[in-house]
Parts: C-alpha cells; sequence; structure tokens
C-alpha cells in the first residue's frame, strides 16, 4: 500500500510540474517584424534617451546593448533595466564582461567557468521583457588586453561552449551571442588575432562551436581607422558578411547577426560625411536579411578615448544623433514575456461583488476541492 502511495504522489507531481514548467524557447527573431536599429549604452540611466532614438521615425521596440561587469550583479539595478526596457520598448542585449585584472593593469581578466555559473543565474533571477534573452559572451577576445594579456581562441571556444550549454540548462530562452571581433586586429604573436584566424581557431579546438550559438557578434568598424568608407571590403563596416560566410563554410548555415559595435570617428569623419556614409550603408550592405541587430557605439560616451565616438556631448545632441533619429525604421513586434502579476493585479481591482458564479461551475470546483483533499488525507494515512 505504501508503494502504490508513493507512486501516486509521483505521478501527480510530475502532472503538477508540466504546467508549471515553461516550455518556450528561443525563436528567430526575423521570424517577426523587427527593428534593426538599436545603440550601444553604458549606463542603464540612457534607456530613455536610446529609446528617442532608435523608437523614431514610425520605428518600435529597438535593441540596446549593455555590458555587465562580474562585480556589478546588483538585483534590484538591473530588474529596474529590465523593466524600463519593457516600459521604453527596447530589447535588452547583455554583453557579460569580468572585472580588470589588478595584477596586470590594461587588461580584463580572463573568465572562468564558475563566472558563467554565476551570470546565468543571476541574468535567469530577472524578469526579462521580451521571450529571447540574448546574452553575448565576453568582448573581442582575439585581443590581448581583453583576455588577461594573450588571446586564446581555445580558452574563448572552451568558455562558449560552456556557456552555451549553462545558460540553457538555466533557461531555453537564453539566446547566445558570440563575441564581437576585433576587425582590425592582425596577427601580432601574443598579442592580437586576425578575426578570421581567431574564428578558425577556435572551430578547431571545439569542433562544431559556431553551430551551437544562436547568434554571430560582430564589431563590424570602418576600419582602418574608424574612417574607411563603406566599399572598405572585408576589414571594414561588412566584416560581418566574411565571418557569416567563414561560419557558413564551417556549419553550413549561416547565423543571425547582431553587430553589437559599429561607428566613424567624429574626430575625423565630419557629420555630413557620415550621415552619407550611414545612408550608403544601411541602403547597400546593412540590408542584409541575417542582421537583426545593429547597435553603434556609444550613445554618450563623456571624456576620454570613446567621446569621438559619442552620438551625444555635454551640450546636447551631435548631428549623428540627429541623422541616425531621421532614419525610417520598422515596428517591431518581438514576442514578449507573459506578465502575470499584470493580470493579478487587474484581476484585484475588479468590482468583484458585480460578479455571479454559475452554481454549476461553483459545484464543480466544490467537487474537485473536496476530492483532492480526500486525496491527499489518503496519501498521508499511516
Amino acid at each position: 500500500m505504501k508503494l502504490l502511495k508513493i507512486v501516486c504522489l509521483i505521478m501527480l507531481l510530475t502532472i503538477i510540474s508540466s504546467f508549471l514548467t515553461k516550455t518556450y524557447a528561443t525563436y528567430d527573431p526575423n521570424s517577426v517584424k523587427n527593428n534593426i536599429f538599436g545603440i550601444h549604452i553604458l549606463f542603464p540611466e540612457e534607456l530613455s534617451k536610446a529609446a528617442e532614438l532608435v523608437n523614431s521615425s514610425n520605428g518600435d521596440w529597438g535593441y540596446v546593448t549593455i555590458p555587465i561587469q562580474a562585480s556589478d550583479k546588483n538585483i534590484d539595478k538591473w530588474q529596474k533595466f529590465m523593466d524600463d526596457c519593457k516600459r521604453n520598448h527596447l530589447i535588452p542585449i547583455i554583453r557579460i564582461a569580468t572585472d580588470g585584472d589588478y595584477f596586470n593593469q590594461g587588461t580584463w581578466s580572463k573568465p572562468t567557468n564558475s563566472d558563467i555559473v554565476d551570470f546565468a543565474n543571476f541574468l535567469d533571477s530577472l524578469s526579462w521583457p521580451t521571450q529571447n534573452r540574448y546574452v553575448v559572451i565576453y568582448n573581442e577576445p582575439n585581443r590581448a588586453d581583453e583576455w588577461e594579456g594573450e588571446p586564446n581562441p581555445t580558452e574563448y571556444a572552451q568558455i562558449l561552449d560552456f556557456a552555451v550549454t549553462r545558460f540553457k540548462q538555466e533557461n531555453k530562452d537564453f539566446f547566445i551571442i558570440s563575441a564581437g571581433l576585433d576587425n582590425a586586429s592582425v596577427n601580432d604573436t601574443g598579442q592580437a588575432i586576425d578575426e578570421f584566424n581567431f574564428m578558425y581557431q577556435m572551430d578547431d579546438a571545439v569542433p562544431g562551436i559556431f553551430s551551437e550559438v544562436d547568434g554571430l557578434g560582430s564589431h563590424s568598424y570602418p576600419n582602418p581607422g574608424f574612417v574607411a568608407p563603406p566599399s572598405y571590403a572585408q576589414e571594414g563596416i561588412d566584416s560581418f558578411y566574411y565571418q557569416n560566410n567563414l561560419v557558413y563554410s564551417l556549419t553550413n548555415k549561416y547565423l543571425p547577426v547582431f553587430i553589437t559595435e559599429t561607428g566613424w570617428s567624429n574626430s575625423s569623419v565630419s557629420y555630413d560625411l557620415q550621415k552619407k556614409y550611414y545612408t550608403d550603408t544601411l541602403q547597400n550592405y546593412w540590408d542584409d536579411t541575417n542582421i537583426v541587430a545593429i547597435t553603434p557605439f556609444v550613445l554618450t560616451a563623456g571624456q576620454g578615448p570613446f567621446e569621438q565616438f559619442s552620438f551625444t556631448k555635454s551640450n546636447g545632441n551631435t548631428p549623428l544623433f540627429d541623422t541616425y533619429k531621421g532614419f525610417s525604421k520598422t515596428k517591431g513586434e518581438p514576442l514578449l514575456t507573459k506578465d502575470f502579476s499584470v493580470s493579478i493585479k487587474k484581476l484585484q481591482s475588479l468590482p468583484t461583488k458585480k460578479f455571479k458564479i454559475d452554481e454549476g461551475i461553483k459545484t464543480i470546483f466544490e467537487s474537485i476541492n473536496k476530492s483532492t483533499r480526500t486525496f491527499f488525507k489518503w496519501i498521508l494515512k499511516d
């Protein structure tokens, strides 16, 4: 009899679990209406300004890329960020990052599997605005200063492989994107590896690694020097195209592309010329059907080396901001997460006295309730 009770209890728990378990998974973001326009930001406080830029000119649900460091896992801060993304109709792309290597100033420390586990746990604890949870796994690992002093494609491929497995174990809605590579790097022993050579070595280390990821990250800067015209081939603004062709040669499929960094230098290329370059690029190079998002770097940089890319200044918007804002956009329709808390609040606010429960339905619920109580009394009885 005890064995029968145990079997019945297990069956009941299995049925309950099947109702509670979420069955979502990532979907192709280009299978729905998609606004490819986005912007790279550095701080959550920039979201409303980002929305003004990327959801303009008939656009909606544009993208924002933002980095999060390992030491910055503040759940209140980042849940507010997600809530503000939802309110502003922005799709977040989270790029995870380590912290600076305190033993070798000027470089970022190498991540470990433990870092991946911590990020997967933390990011899964947040309520995201969209079903796809876009996560970029680190940044430009083909550069020495981004990988604790020496680039290592084998180590990065192994970390990326572990990240795909661990994040999806936590939640199948995580959409894992490979790191954008420095498209200006050349082979320099111990310092940098050419992006294509780096990708080949990644695939040698972990065969099929580009079949595992959901998306291809790309830093399609107009190199050399952030000043090249759109027509400057594979080291320029269309380097994503050549990267994806390499992916196809390795996997026999193209990946959805996320250009999470790009942009001309404001100090070297006039705003008038940038307007022409952006127009040409959007019409003739970034019209690729594999592109999901384009988030130029950066919305607000302040003073420092990134100031040359900033869309804003301390005294207001740059002409580049107005140019980008003016481009015609699409009303994106991403699949959104279901917010049950909102439904509950709405139900609680309804004037319940006006509702009458049908007597037949009431009888059914009372019968189910009685049967349930009887079942559990039987299970718990010695």
